[in-house]
């Protein structure tokens, strides 16, 4: 049976190409944790500049919203 043959030697090209895949991608613990330090700092300076903006905003915003929603019954 020719089939077969050609399974097995896909099947073992298969696990070879896998093998390889997996030991390019290794890192090391002290890469991968300052890759992981870098992501949270950034996130952090993200979230700080987000909290910033909405205090920013409703500072701005606290005294002039009594104009915007208020007025919908003039239109009839």
């Amino acid at each position: 049976m020719t089939r077969g043959n050609q399974r097995e030697r896909d099947r073992a090209k298969a696990q070879k190409a896998a093998a390889s895949q997996r030991s390019k991608t290794t890192k090391s613990k002290a890469e991968m944790q300052r890759d992981k330090d870098m992501v949270a700092q950034l996130m952090r300076d993200k979230q700080k500049q987000a909290e910033e903006k909405k205090k920013a905003e409703a500072a701005g915003a606290g005294g002039s919203s009594s104009g915007g929603g208020g007025g919908g019954s003039s239109k009839k």
